[in-house]
């Protein structure tokens, strides 16, 4: 069934419901408050798997809860995670299109503070509907992932010093302009980075090593030859400056496991 009727008969269901987005996988929306305004995440677990699996909190690219984004988010969770898809902008204020995207990271971007308010009520509500919804999570074990903006805002998150596992950025901004204050950073980070990415210029890479240094962080950033922005998604194809690299993306997903399997090993 098409993940666009699933969200009809979500929405018709009322504010938490379940529905099969496979044989296994399972889709749960969910609706939380920020500031007077509803914003609708999206939960996805492989049903089959009756253990525990480590909690991660994805954030999407820069057009938000979209069904091609929630689709990738399936795809993440496999049987590995059970992951959470937060919303940025509100169950009513998903960005219509591109330009209405570019408008609504663009004010956010421009108010870190209150990005980090809406990554952290994801993280938080994430958690606590784990409980309250009795799903196969282990909230020991928490990481935050993102796509573009998502990358951008898990490394955001990182930055308030939340006590999670790990902050994975897939071809995220790696510096934001303005300065707010940074805890010391908890989680383990990794970037991946496409090394001719046209949004992400060598001064953003700079100042991130520089960040990430200063702030004795535990970090990895790995740089692929060639690729520019938006490697990860099969719907990017503006050569030069975002598009979808297979090749690419199998070996940053790889990364990302092997990075996050260590990082729910470790003890904290």
């Amino acid at each position: 069934m098409p993940l666009k009727i699933l969200a009809r008969l979500l929405l018709a269901a009322g504010t938490m419901s379940a529905m099969p987005v496979s044989a296994a996988m399972v889709e749960k929306a969910v609706d939380y408050d920020i500031d007077g305004h509803t914003h609708r995440g999206f939960f996805y677990y492989d049903d089959a798997v009756k253990t525990a699996r480590p909690l991660v909190v994805l954030v999407p690219n820069w057009l938000g809860t979209t069904e091609a984004n929630r689709r990738q988010a399936a795809e993440v969770a496999g049987e590995r995670y059970v992951v959470f898809v937060a919303d940025m902008y509100g169950a009513e204020r998903q960005p219509a299109d591109a330009d209405a995207a570019g408008k609504a990271v663009a004010a956010l971007y421009g108010n870190r503070a209150l990005l980090r308010e809406r990554a952290g009520a994801a993280h938080a509500t994430a958690v606590r509907q784990v409980a309250a919804l009795r799903l196969p999570a282990d909230v020991s074990k928490v990481a935050a992932i993102g796509f573009c903006f998502g990358g951008a805002t898990a490394l955001e998150l990182a930055r308030t010093g939340l006590d999670i596992d790990a902050a994975v950025s897939l071809h995220g901004n790696l510096s934001l302009p303005g300065t707010i204050g940074s805890e010391p950073i908890r989680a383990r980070i990794l970037a991946l980075h496409g090394d001719a990415d046209p949004y992400v210029p060598q001064e953003q890479v700079d100042a991130f090593l520089e960040e990430m240094r200063a702030l004795d962080a535990d970090w990895q950033l790995v740089r692929y030859g060639g690729a520019v922005h938006s490697f990860t998604d099969p719907d990017a194809n503006t050569p030069g400056k975002s598009m979808y690299e297979a090749r690419v993306a199998r070996r940053a997903f790889a990364t990302m496991h092997d990075f996050l399997a260590e990082a729910f090993a470790d003890e904290r």
